[in-house]
């Protein structure tokens, strides 16, 4: 092995090498594993949010993989009806060029060569991540097979009268000129004003006062609604009043709706531009009077002078008009929600149009029981009261979309408006020769489908439906969706429905839902804060000057450009290093803590990294000790205490390891990995192997005992990691496997190790724990007093645990090899004992004469003494902390716990130092140091 370990040098190559051999697909005689990837939208490269899920899905497609089962994970991508469009739309503009000037057909093929763009950088990512998806079935959600799936349910829900088309208010995009559904809207509190404006009664007894945001909206009123309780307008109900502007009389009319202690207790009714005024209007018979165009400008439904203007424009002409009329009352500042496109960001307008919608309700009502009755299974469970909450409010789904990128809806018309939903054009003319008995021209309905209506269907789609595949009947319910919990209702209840309908089952039996990836300050990444991370950047690293460019370009504000840029060379003064693909995956998974959002520490990534390099060092030892003997590896053997100890500790943390995975603790698992790889097998049996190995007079089958367990417990610690840490297991395991005994080319197709393998020897474990109680000890010892490891001390060891004689004598010269020791002593008391410093470790009491360690008792003191004062003094730091409301209510859970475990740790390392100070107190200043 090289003598240090570079990531980039294996990680491409042993990935090229995987892929080749077709190793990803499904294969083992096991039960079938299923895990379908959120297909990443063409619209962009993945995230940190898609690289911490991706980790996740590949660990548990490479366990089962090493369990015997046939573990599928399927990949692909998603066409992103808006977002792409918007992609390549703009890409136009840059050229002074629109779609229209390209023409539908030319555009949507523009469309697919930046698709095929796109998508092959999102599978490089994907590889560079080690994702084992299985290639040879990537799909494309506008693939052909994908397509005649989406045109078959469309279909059937059109012939049972679940899909219907309907004119219906709908939140409409004027700058992408599409329907958008209630999902796509986001709403928040923006500052405005609400105008009180005064319609004067029709018989000229006066006027009533509404107030609006929206004044421009008036013109399309056909009432003023009153609360049928209220005794101030019970006289008025059933007159008129004349509308401002637009002279024309509207009815005053009783509605439960209106809350008569809200303003002037009369609202103004627009049914075709405010949901609630639509309901208000289908409940009384009211006219809806549209009067935006599809560009938000005032159409010819208003008076002259308004029309062609855009809508704010209008609201500001029509605010001018009624004061110089006397009928605007006042204007209050409002705060109110306004409703923005997701993707645009435009201010949208609830319009009256024509759209194609799923008659929802028959659809939810089996989804919420597979729910209920366990069928599913949310993981954290909490997400199914949000999950529950959605789908027993839900209304009709809007499908269709304003676009020409995306699954043209199957729908034919004749010239007279008969509608022919068919799954091919010849199939639609063949029901219009019927109808008509004779051949009829057809024009196809222009709109396309919603993204998520294509989405939906992924589960079964991608596995060969509506055809009866040999892949759909072994894989489908799928095993577990792991995703975010901002798409439970774009996504993940739709699939659900749209699973039950058409395939009678669940499409997956579990929902492990992640938490979102932020910065290390708990802020949520985004462009415009500048703190987004590439994770292909943490893997191969990259230049400052290029981060900063990466971080700026596409931002117009001068202003937020230099503080991005300013904040970025501060962070990374030298851009970012290389970490490698494993350092970031196992980091991701030590992260993700169950139900709580994810904060991205790169001092983390930089410990895992260390990480790789510990168990890249410990492997180059154990080769360079077992590969020279590799033929003598199989002889009779005699295992000591270290060695029966170790594999009962690799036993142990297997078990913790199987836990976790099966109840998605990824983080638990990582952890139960880290601390036996790090502390146990590293830092403690490594360094119990020397002494056997070094010793000329160790008896041969000792020897090789001990060389076979560092075989066999690192190949099979390899084996533990590789599904968090693919790369450097695979590379280690081709010189380590062979010499445990290993067949077979590769790793991931070797069967993850067996806890019940490695039972647990208590003894060794006793014998092994005093060992280490007396090691840590000296080490303390050493390190409070500046002490250096290299000079030799005699200890003594007070201790009434049963069998620590026993250990003493079979492992005294270990223990002293190991700790530096001279010599190593049972005493009962301190009597007989010179002035020693002390260290209690697990109830044992390991003593070290003063005089053999400190040459100046005085010096020692007051060197203790500034240290006791530094260490007072982070307590207090800490107190104070603790003592601030503020904190303790906004800091996160986990950050309040580390401080209280500082104050525990700070008081037992003060109390350390006075006990040790008094022990020095008792040294003579001319007694002798050695």
């Amino acid at each position: 092995m090289d003598k240090s370990y570079s990531p980039r040098d294996i990680e491409s190559r042993l990935y090229s090498t995987w892929e080749a051999a077709g190793w990803f697909a499904p294969s083992g005689d096991g039960a079938p594993y299923c895990i379908m990837i959120p297909p990443p939208n063409v619209t962009g490269t993945l995230h940190m949010g898609h690289a911490f899920q991706h980790t996740l899905m590949d660990a548990l497609t490479r366990l089962h993989r090493m369990d015997g089962d046939a573990a599928l994970w399927q990949p692909g991508t998603d066409h992103a009806g808006i977002a792409t469009q918007m992609v390549v739309e703009r890409q136009l503009n840059a050229e002074g060029r629109s779609r229209q000037d390209l023409g539908r057909d030319a555009f949507v093929e523009r469309v697919w060569q930046w698709k095929a763009q796109s998508g092959g950088t999102i599978n490089r990512q994907m590889r560079r991540l080690g994702d084992s998806v299985d290639w040879t079935r990537d799909r494309f959600t506008m693939d052909e097979g994908l397509s005649a799936a989406v045109a078959e349910v469309f279909v059937r829900l059109h012939e049972e009268g679940l899909i219907y088309r309907g004119q219906r208010l709908v939140n409409w995009d004027p700058v992408l000129h599409t329907a958008l559904s209630d999902l796509e809207v986001v709403s928040e509190p923006e500052s405005g004003n609400l105008w009180h404006l005064r319609y004067p009664l029709a018989d000229g007894s006066g006027h009533l006062t509404v107030a609006t945001p929206r004044p421009e909206t008036m013109l399309g009123d056909t009432a003023v609604a009153v609360h049928p309780e209220d005794a101030r307008y019970r006289h008025l109900v059933g007159k008129q009043v004349r509308l401002p502007l637009a002279d024309r009389l509207v009815p005053i009319i009783a509605d439960d709706y209106v809350d008569p202690a809200f303003g002037s207790g009369c609202v103004k009714i627009t049914p075709a531009h405010d949901f609630n005024d639509y309901e208000i209007g289908k409940r009384h018979g009211l006219p809806m009077i549209n009067v935006l165009t599809a560009d938000a400008a005032m159409n010819d439904a208003v008076p002259a002078d308004y029309r062609g203007l855009d809508r704010f424009e209008a609201r500001k002409r029509v605010v001018a008009d009624l004061e110089a009329a006397g009928l605007l009352e006042k204007t209050d500042p409002h705060t109110l929600p306004v409703p923005r496109g997701d993707r645009s960001g435009a201010v949208l307008e609830p319009w009256l149009t024509d759209q194609w919608y799923v008659r929802i309700a028959p659809l939810a009502a089996p989804a919420i029981q597979a729910v209920e009755d366990g069928s599913i299974r949310f993981i954290p469970d909490n997400w199914a009261k949000t999950y529950f909450q959605w789908m027993r409010n839900i209304q009709d789904w809007c499908i269709s979309r304003q676009l020409w990128w995306g699954h043209r809806i199957p729908a034919w018309y004749d010239d007279d408006g008969n509608v022919f939903v068919a799954r091919s054009e010849s199939e639609a003319h063949a029901q219009a020769r019927a109808k008509h008995g004779r051949k009829t021209a057809l024009r196809r309905d222009e709109d396309v489908l919603d993204t998520w209506f294509s989405s939906a269907l992924w589960p079964f789609s991608t596995l060969g439906w509506p055809e009866p595949t040999p892949e759909l009947a072994k894989f489908y319910p799928t095993s577990v969706l792991v995703t975010g919990f901002d798409i439970i209702f774009f996504w993940v209840a739709r699939m659900i429905m749209m699973g039950l309908k058409f395939t009678g089952e669940v499409p997956f039996r579990e929902v492990y839902i992640t938490g979102l990836i932020r910065d290390e300050h708990g802020n949520k990444m985004s462009k415009s804060k500048g703190n987004i991370i590439d994770p292909l950047d943490l893997i191969d690293g990259i230049d400052l000057e290029s981060l900063v460019a990466k971080r700026t370009s596409g931002l117009m504000q001068p202003q937020m450009k230099s503080a991005i840029e300013k904040a970025t060379r501060k962070q990374f003064p030298q851009g970012i290093p290389a970490y490698g693909t494993d350092a970031l995956r196992f980091t991701f998974a030590a992260l993700a803590t169950m139900g709580r959002d994810i904060r991205f520490d790169l001092g983390r990534i930089e410990g895992y990294r260390n990480f790789c390099n510990k168990l890249w060092n410990a492997s180059r030892y154990v080769l360079m000790n077992t590969e020279e003997f590799a033929a003598d590896l199989q002889g009779e053997c005699a295992h000591g205490v270290a060695d029966r100890w170790i594999r009962g500790r690799l036993g142990r943390a297997l078990v913790a390891v199987r836990e976790n995975f099966a109840t998605y603790r990824f983080d638990l698992a990582a952890q139960a990995m880290y601390e036996f790889v790090w502390y146990e097998f590293c830092d403690w049996y490594l360094e119990l192997s020397k002494p056997v190995l070094q010793a000329p007079d160790a008896p041969a089958q000792v020897k090789r005992g001990t060389r076979r367990t560092l075989v066999e417990v690192l190949e099979a610690s390899l084996r533990m990691l590789h599904p968090l840490m693919p790369f450097i297991t695979e590379e280690i395991w081709q010189k380590v496997g062979p010499l445990a005994g290993r067949r077979g080319p590769t790793i991931m197709r070797q069967p993850y190790p067996a806890a019940s393998d490695l039972a647990a020897d208590a003894d060794a474990e006793r014998q092994v724990a005093l060992l280490q109680a007396v090691v840590l000890g000296i080490r303390q010892i050493r390190g409070e007093l500046d002490v250096p490891h290299s000079r030799a001390t005699p200890v003594y060891l007070r201790t009434d645990r049963a069998g620590d004689a026993d250990a003493v004598a079979a492992l005294g010269s270990t223990i002293a090899r190991v700790g530096n020791l001279e010599s190593l002593a049972i005493v009962a008391s301190e009597s007989d004992l010179p002035p020693c410093a002390i260290a209690i470790i697990d109830g044992r009491t390991i003593l070290a004469p003063f005089a053999r360690l400190v040459d100046d008792p005085s010096a020692e003191i007051a060197r203790l003494e500034k240290r006791r004062a530094r260490a007072g003094q982070d307590r207090d730091k800490s107190v104070a902390k603790l003592a601030n409301e503020s904190f303790v209510a906004n800091a996160p859970p986990e950050v309040v716990a580390k401080e209280r475990e500082r104050i525990a740790e700070f008081d037992r390392q003060l109390a350390q130092l006075a006990e040790q100070m008094r022990r020095l107190a008792a040294v003579r200043p001319a007694e002798p140091a050695a």
